[in-house]
C-alpha cells in the first residue's frame, strides 16, 4: 500500500515537471529565436519481487516477477526547428534561414570574455557603431566585433554575411554550426554555450536583412498538452487519495478487529 502512495507521488512531481516546461514554451511563444523544450519520462529501476517462506513452494524463496517502483523526468532536450520569419524591415534585424547559429561575445563580471551561440538576431547598433544584442554583448565576424561606419548612409548585409557600407565591404558575418546539438547547454532563453565534445561546422544558413526568427512554439499544441498534464495529476492525486481511504480502513477498522 505505502508503495501506491509512493508511485501517484511521483507521477505527480513528474507532471509538475512537464508543467514547468510547457508553461515556460507558452511565455516565450513570442521571443524572437527561442527553441522549443519538451522533457521524456523514464522508471524507476525495477527490483525483483520474491516469495518468502511459503508453504506453496516448500518455504522456499521464489522469485515472482518484478515491480515498478513508479516514474520519474527523465532528459529535458531543445527541438531545434526552423521558426518563421517576420519581416520587420529594420536595418539590424537579422534572421538565418537553414542551420546556423550566431557569434556574440559575452564579458563576465570578472572581465572574462567567452562566446555564446544565438538564433536571436535583434541587434542594434552602438554610438561606436558595434552591433549588439540586447543585452549589449557584441555580435562576431571575420575581423572580429562587428563594427559599421556611425556616418554611412546605407548599411546592407547579404545573404553571405557580407557587411557593405556605402557600396565597401567592411567586414563578414561568422554563422557556425555544430555536428551534434546534444553537446549544446542553454543559457537565458536563446543562447547557448558548447560543452565537452562539441565539434563547430560549417554552417549553411543564409541571412536575412530585416527579417526577425520567431519561436517555433506552437501555443495551441502547448495548450493541448497542459490540458493532457492537468488529467493526469488529477489521476495521480486519486491514487494518492484511494491508498490514504485504504490505509485508514487497514489502520483504523481490520486493526480493532
Amino acid at each position: 500500500m505505502l508503495r501506491g502512495l509512493y508511485t501517484g507521488w511521483t507521477g505527480m512531481a513528474t507532471e509538475q515537471k512537464r508543467l514547468d516546461i510547457i508553461s515556460n514554451n507558452i511565455a516565450n511563444a513570442a521571443t524572437t529565436g527561442y527553441k522549443q523544450e519538451n522533457v521524456t519520462s523514464q522508471a524507476f529501476a525495477q527490483v525483483l519481487t520474491d516469495k518468502i517462506r511459503d508453504s506453496s513452494v516448500n518455504y522456499r524463496t521464489q522469485a515472482i516477477g518484478h515491480m515498478s517502483l513508479g516514474v520519474k523526468p527523465g532528459e529535458v532536450y531543445t527541438t531545434y526547428d526552423q521558426g518563421s520569419l517576420r519581416e520587420t524591415g529594420n536595418t539590424y534585424d537579422l534572421a538565418i534561414q537553414g542551420k546556423g547559429f550566431f557569434q556574440v561575445n559575452v564579458t563576465n563580471k570578472d572581465g572574462s570574455v567567452s562566446t555564446r551561440y544565438t538564433r536571436d538576431g535583434s541587434f542594434t547598433i552602438t554610438r561606436d557603431g558595434f552591433v549588439v544584442d540586447a543585452d549589449g554583448n557584441r555580435l562576431q565576424g571575420a575581423n572580429g566585433d562587428v563594427q559599421v561606419p556611425v556616418d554611412a548612409a546605407n548599411i546592407a548585409i547579404d545573404k553571405a554575411g557580407r557587411v557593405v557600407a556605402d557600396n565597401i565591404v567592411v567586414d563578414q558575418i561568422t554563422l557556425v554550426d555544430f555536428a551534434d546539438y546534444d553537446y549544446l547547454l542553454k543559457v537565458g532563453d536563446v543562447s547557448y554555450r558548447p560543452v565537452d565534445g562539441a565539434t563547430i561546422i560549417d554552417a549553411d544558413g543564409q541571412i536575412e536583412q530585416g527579417y526577425l526568427e520567431m519561436s517555433n512554439v506552437q501555443a495551441v499544441t502547448e495548450m493541448v498538452k497542459l490540458i493532457s498534464i492537468t488529467r493526469a495529476y488529477e489521476a495521480n492525486q486519486k491514487v494518492i487519495q484511494s491508498e490514504d481511504a485504504i490505509i485508514d480502513k487497514a489502520v483504523n477498522s481490520v486493526g480493532r478487529i
